[in-house]
């Protein structure tokens, strides 16, 4: 079992200066390694899923081991009173993504998510947005209604939310017009009324996503997919029948 020590020496030893100064243009703060996402990966794959030491990573402070906590941490497990603990450490679009990423996956997620997306600070309603972007098509968790509201919510508010919230809400919108066909033409409609969503994204070369041309993007991968998925079932099903 690999201790915080351990771990720790790992993500020093895989941080480096240039993904140090890249990390901060994206708002991580020390302290801080600058693990590159694909050593986060070879780091984290042996761990699997270890409560406690996810615990202990986030406690460190420093941005990659916390990243790599909520890698491995128990989504299963998440109780509310340690997703508000962690969310108020929060302090950039990473943590807060990576975070709501573990919560959409809790017994939590649509509680929490309640719960922050009307906070005034950005952190916490990002992350209560986020959420929606990752559960928005499960059925259990959002009924076409509520869906509908949020959507009507987002017209009427996103010009004055707070920076990284309105490029959440911009992902929620294409994510719920990603759930059906009536949802889809409602938020289009929307996208064309609200224009261009405005997002300050510093010295990155990031960019909020135009959503329309990411649906229909989004869509026709899906449809490719299905169709490979469909030939390969096919072909399986003919090389049965000629053995």
């Amino acid at each position: 079992m690999s201790t915080l020590q351990d771990v720790m020496a790992q993500l020093q030893l895989a941080g480096t200066a240039q993904n140090r100064k890249v990390y901060a243009r994206h708002g991580a703060a020390e302290p801080m390694f600058g693990v590159s996402y694909k050593d986060l990966g070879r780091i984290a794959k042996p761990l699997g899923t270890d409560k406690s030491l996810a615990i202990d990573l986030w406690d460190s402070g420093n941005h990659d081991a916390r990243v790599l906590g909520l890698r491995i941490a128990d989504a299963a497990a998440m109780t509310k009173t340690r997703a508000r603990r962690w969310l108020r450490d929060v302090d950039n679009y990473i943590l807060a993504e990576a975070l709501g990423g573990l919560l959409a996956q809790s017994p939590h997620a649509r509680g929490l998510s309640d719960e922050w997306r009307d906070s005034p600070r950005e952190w916490p309603a990002s992350v209560g947005w986020f959420i929606v972007t990752c559960t928005a098509e499960q059925t259990d968790v959002w009924s076409i209604s509520e869906l509908r509201d949020l959507v009507a919510q987002i017209e009427s508010e996103i010009g004055e939310r707070p920076n990284r919230v309105r490029h959440e809400m911009n992902g929620v919108l294409i994510a719920i017009a990603l759930r059906d066909d009536t949802l889809r033409r409602s938020v289009l409609e929307v996208d064309s009324r609200i224009g261009p969503i405005v997002v300050d994204h510093g010295e990155t070369g990031c960019k909020t996503p135009a959503i329309a041309p990411y649906i229909d993007r989004t869509l026709t991968h899906r449809r490719k997919m299905a169709q490979r998925r469909a030939q390969q079932a096919a072909a399986k099903a003919a090389a049965k029948e000629i053995a």
